[in-house]
């Protein structure tokens, strides 16, 4: 079957100015023409955008579709299956608000994205961490000062904490064998564990090595949850792909990354949507968390002024988790004076970029999926 869309105005995702009058051709799943002229093919379904603006999909770099902050209380009272149930609605509400790729930065299940990719519920493209590798006491690790481990149990997520070279080794293959499309490692502290600071280091270059050596022989990447600069440092230099978060980026480490092509997912809104969580459910975010998120809130600003030094080695993302925030992302953007036409070029054009993914979404042209 073929379809013909035709846009009031195109914009592309590419950065080029809006094309108007445009018409796209789509046969079955893959766009075959952009018509700038609105030529419409014969006999092809017609749907009128014509006043309308039409553009791509947006990717979201840094999701987690089922790590909602819960208090205690809902941790034993929610079922692993209803957890599920919810991740998936949230896939939906993350498709509706105009996101068709997404890459879950840990906690999302192989199953939820399997139902997906089956046409058994609607949801975005998922690309999925499944687990964050923590050390002992790290972000990650959710033992408490009781003794006390609050970690849900979910029986597709393999355990995830582990320390010395060949302990990291194992769960990394575990993670793999969950169905991971690429590892997650913890290399620095962060704002919801107990037991450390967002300053604080996490793993040795030894232990990153051997983490990234069974990603890459398994033909997979690497994110790095990395607010300290020490933290930042060992990702980059370990041969990591990206960095989530980087709030205490030095001038140094921006250096290194550039030179390597080295992606940042500035994470921009997530300290100002933990914040506003606590505020509406005071018991799901402990004082120890919401004391962080305010201090990395006003660290975090500051990342914002490294994207365009950086150019393409970013991804755009509110990275917030649950439901999806891209609203509050875009106006965040916004009011830091951001051009649109940009806000919509990092949203759609930087993660197809991303070394091995081989995407073919983010712009609306000729071989690009719908």
């Amino acid at each position: 079957m073929t379809i013909a869309i035709h846009c009031g105005q195109l914009i592309d995702g590419s950065g080029a100015g809006p094309i108007r009058n445009a018409t796209i051709v789509i046969e079955g799943d893959t766009i075959t023409a952009v018509n700038p002229g609105g030529e419409i093919p014969r006999g092809a379904e017609v749907i009128d955008a014509s006043g309308l603006t039409v553009m791509p999909g947006m990717i979201d770099c840094h999701v987690h579709l089922m790590s909602t902050p819960r208090s205690l209380q809902d941790r034993l009272l929610i079922p692993h299956s209803l957890a599920v149930a919810e991740a998936l609605t949230n896939a939906r509400t993350t498709l509706e608000a105009g996101f068709t790729s997404v890459r879950d930065a840990g906690g999302t299940p192989r199953g939820v994205k399997m139902a997906i990719d089956r046409g058994l519920f609607p949801g975005p493209r998922m690309r999925i961490a499944v687990a964050a590798l923590s050390q002992t006491g790290g972000h990650g690790d959710s033992t408490m000062p009781s003794g006390v481990n609050v970690r849900v149990t979910d029986p597709e997520r393999p355990l995830s904490v582990a320390d010395g070279v060949e302990g990291v080794r194992r769960a990394t293959r575990e993670i793999l064998r969950a169905g991971a499309d690429q590892v997650k490692v913890m290399t620095s502290g962060g704002v919801m564990s107990p037991n450390d600071e967002p300053g604080a280091t996490g793993f040795t270059p030894e232990e990153i090595a051997a983490i990234v050596y069974e990603a890459h022989a398994a033909g997979k990447t690497v994110m790095s949850h990395a607010q300290a600069t020490g933290g930042i440092k060992n990702a980059v230099l370990g041969g990591i792909e990206s960095i989530e978060h980087g709030i205490y980026l030095d001038d140094e480490v921006i250096g290194e990354m550039i030179r390597r092509g080295t992606f940042l997912v500035a994470t921009l809104v997530a300290p100002a949507w933990v914040i506003r969580r606590a505020e509406a459910d005071p018991a799901a975010v402990p004082p120890y968390a919401l004391r962080k998120s305010r201090e990395v809130k006003v660290a975090g600003a500051l990342v914002g002024t490294v994207r365009t030094e950086m150019d393409g080695s970013r991804g755009a993302n509110p990275g917030i988790s649950g439901r999806p925030g891209s609203s509050a992302g875009s106006a965040f953007r916004k009011s830091s004076v951001t051009i649109p036409l940009i806000i919509i070029r990092d949203r759609d054009w930087a993660e197809p970029r991303r070394p091995r993914t081989r995407c073919r979404s983010g712009q609306t042209r000729w071989r690009a999926r719908r």
